[in-house]
């Protein structure tokens, strides 16, 4: 009798002993993630001091996205024989030179995309076809007025890298106002612009003086990096004129820079849009035309520095 209590109060004591270590282990582990949120908070507070410190501030992040896949006698196929592949590119950087009297925003971004699909009974579709063609440059100088507005001046061109470079191409020159109401957002509103457009032949394309509109957005929340940008060009002599590019970009870091990232991309140039109708249908104009809205996108691996 004496042994069999015996070990109720050893088994007692030992489950006991083990609660108190497991509570021991939780109260520590508790105070090791409050000790983690309050370092987190201090980098934060450093960062956001960096930031708003004069000098240039560097960076770059960007998304690759690949897929590749093969069929033989895979007869549910229309093609049961071919291979196919997609490959996707996008980069944005920036350099900006920020200090107490002026500012200087500089910032780059392209987007490249091939696609294949080889049909084994086809001969001459081997190749890679461009599916994405993206280039974007721009610089914006502003004299400060105060903290958040200053006088200033912002040269953008965007084209195309791979096919048909610079036809067109679009160089917007304009002097206005921006404002800077975070380290993270800049509106630029510029009232006098000229948006010079260069082609090639006799097209469609045609310059004109007009209001040019950019918003950019840039920040990070903990591994998450996010740009957004949308630039609008009214011109003032025909509303066919006007165009707008508004693009997107999501990297999430998983381990040394290299994480998650995806990219959208929306535009709406109405030029553009007849130019490509034109070769369908030669009578097209301006009128006629059923000008859709221009799309595209990317996810793949992202990487960031």
């Amino acid at each position: 009798m004496k042994k069999i209590i015996f070990f109720f109060v050893l088994a007692f004591l030992s489950i006991s002993i083990k609660a108190q270590s497991i509570d021991a282990l939780k109260k520590e582990l508790h105070a090791k993630k409050d000790s983690i949120a309050t370092l987190q908070a201090k980098a934060k507070k450093i960062e956001n001091k960096l930031a708003t410190l004069p000098g240039w501030k560097l960076g770059a992040f960007g998304t690759v996205g690949a897929s590749f896949s093969g069929f033989k006698n895979w007869y549910a196929r229309n093609a049961p024989d071919a291979n196919a592949a997609t490959i996707g590119i996008t980069v944005n950087s920036f350099a900006n030179l920020i200090t107490e009297d002026f500012f200087w925003r500089n910032s780059g971004s392209i987007n490249l995309g091939w696609v294949k699909l080889d049909d084994k009974t086809i001969v001459g579709d081997e190749d890679f076809d461009t599916a994405s063609d993206v280039f974007t440059l721009s610089s914006l100088y502003g004299k400060r007025l105060n903290k958040k507005w200053a006088i200033s001046g912002l040269g953008e061109y965007r084209t195309t890298l791979i096919d048909n470079f610079n036809n067109p191409g679009y160089l917007d020159l304009g002097a206005g106002l921006t404002w800077t109401p975070t380290n993270h957002l800049v509106v630029v509103m510029h009232p006098g612009n000229y948006n010079f457009v260069f082609s090639k032949g006799d097209t469609v394309f045609e310059s004109s003086l007009g209001a040019k509109f950019v918003a950019d957005y840039t920040n990070k929340y903990g591994g998450l990096s996010v740009k957004s940008n949308v630039s609008l060009f009214q011109s003032y002599k025909d509303t066919n004129l006007t165009n707008w590019t508004w693009t997107n970009s999501f990297g999430y870091t998983l381990w040394k820079g290299i994480g998650l990232g995806f990219e959208i991309g929306l535009r709406n140039n109405k030029q553009e849009a007849l130019n490509n109708a034109l070769i369908a249908n030669p009578m097209e104009t301006f009128t006629t035309l059923d000008n859709k809205l221009q799309t595209y996108w990317l996810f793949g691996l992202s990487y960031g520095f």
